[in-house]
């Protein structure tokens, strides 16, 4: 009888980045601060003197490399979890299993991809198993886990911060690609140098992005006998994108997020979608140009449109929830309305004049009348001997002084006619009104 095969009987080849994964430190690319020769996340490895840690970085760096190798050096038992498919449950039998096995002596690394997208339930059901050496937790997040992961167990764990690898780094990888028999050293591939570079300048320092370019371009190459041929066009149709790519650290990435900023402060919408544009299809992080769409929003607008804080904070919300492309509708959202709005830097301009009294005059004691008497002794003390209750009057305000007595009389908030400003200014003169006329009666 003829057996008979079907598509899903035939075993699926992994992706080149998984076929190409380091087993062992000294194949892992970049990453040298951490682990060249003596530094050390490498000694740690190398003694066996692993604990709970936190890898944080960019995508495509090598935070589930290091981690595997961690789990090989160590001959530990290995489990990776999921954030989006582990539930609590899943989580406490797991731990439970790994604390049977640290009585036999077996270490367990649990391996959590993207922890910051575990809830916090779902943290604390490590707390315990991490607290008492069950499990040697090893996280990794391209967030700051300072926000993203709660304050017990990130006070449990050590956090390595990974950097994006180098294009000189991206090329190393790509060269072994084309050379070891996990990657293309079977055919005969033939791309150009520049190619490489370019591959490596599109992935903007993700390893696994480059891998996948590369695969794409031989695989879409010309077939020539028995040589595959990867030209300038197979690449760019492999990418996309010819030249919108920038260093996020250098010249650039300031140049471009400043032009955004100062569309947006020159009521230029069509020219904050176009830098908006440039930035996100380059690659730029969305929560980075969300946070200053953010500063923006108080910065420049301020309270000529309240609301303008609340449309930046929710499309910051909406980028860390659901991420690009999607949330690219949503900072178009806020940055056309940032630029829409009435302007004032009337905030701004309040806090720069504050700054600079409150940097000089350091000294300034808090006038006892607003000081608070919390016992006995600071009530003799003349501690809050004066102070007027607001709520208790009629129209809710009162003549007392609140600045030290060498700043009194200063402004430092002056307020602009623009949107809704106007009305807290004329609010503002009204309250001064009252006061001057008060105060005279005194």
């Amino acid at each position: 009888m003829n057996e008979q095969f079907s598509l899903f009987d035939r075993e699926v080849p992994q992706p080149l980045a998984a076929r190409l994964r380091p087993k062992a430190l000294d194949e892992i690319v970049g990453q040298q601060h951490l682990l060249g020769k003596g530094k050390i996340l490498r000694r740690i490895i190398e003694q066996d003197a692993v604990s709970s840690m936190i890898f944080w970085g960019p995508p495509g760096v090598g935070k589930t490399t290091i981690a595997n190798v961690i789990a090989a050096h160590t001959k530990a038992k290995f489990i990776n979890f999921s954030a989006v498919t582990s539930g609590i449950k899943e989580i406490r039998g797991v731990m439970e299993q790994a604390d049977a096995n640290r009585r036999f002596g077996e270490k367990t690394i649990v391996f959590v991809d993207e922890i910051h997208r575990f809830n916090k339930a779902q943290q604390d059901a490590f707390l315990p198993f991490v607290e008492k050496g069950s499990i040697i937790l090893i996280g990794a997040t391209t967030e700051n886990p300072s926000f993203e992961v709660n304050g017990a167990l990130l006070s449990r764990c050590r956090v390595f911060v990974l950097q994006a690898l180098t294009e000189e780094d991206i090329l190393v990888l790509l060269k072994r690609a084309l050379q070891s028999p996990e990657g293309f050293g079977a055919s005969q591939v033939e791309i150009d140098e520049d190619l490489l570079r370019m591959i490596a300048v599109f992935s903007n320092g993700d390893a696994r992005n480059a891998l996948s370019v590369l695969e794409m371009s031989v695989l879409n190459g010309e077939i020539r006998g028995s040589r595959i041929i990867v030209t300038r066009e197979t690449v760019e149709q492999c990418t996309s994108k010819k030249s919108l790519l920038y260093d996020k650290n250098g010249e650039e990435h300031y140049n471009l997020i400043s032009a955004l900023h100062k569309s947006m402060r020159n009521s230029d919408p069509d020219a904050a979608v176009y830098w908006l544009a440039r930035m996100l299809e380059a690659g730029e992080d969305p929560l980075y140009i969300a946070r200053r769409v953010m500063r923006f929003a108080s910065e420049d607008v301020g309270l000529s449109d309240p609301e303008a804080l609340n449309q930046a904070v929710s499309a910051y919300q909406a980028c860390h929830f659901i991420g690009m492309p999607e949330c690219s509708v949503h900072l178009t959202q806020a940055v056309v309305y940032m630029s829409l709005a009435p302007k004032s830097n009337a905030l701004y301009a309040a806090y720069e004049r504050a700054k600079v009294d409150a940097l000089e005059m350091l000294s300034e004691p808090v006038p006892l009348t607003i000081r608070n008497a919390v016992t006995k002794l600071m009530k003799d003390e003349g501690y809050g001997e004066g102070y007027q209750y607001a709520h208790d009057t009629e129209d809710k305000l009162t003549d007392m002084e609140c600045l030290p007595e060498s700043l009194q009389g200063k402004k430092y908030y002056l307020p602009t006619t623009q949107g809704k400003e106007n009305g807290f200014k004329e609010r503002l003169e009204q309250i001064n009104a009252w006061k001057e006329e008060h105060k005279k009666k005194n």
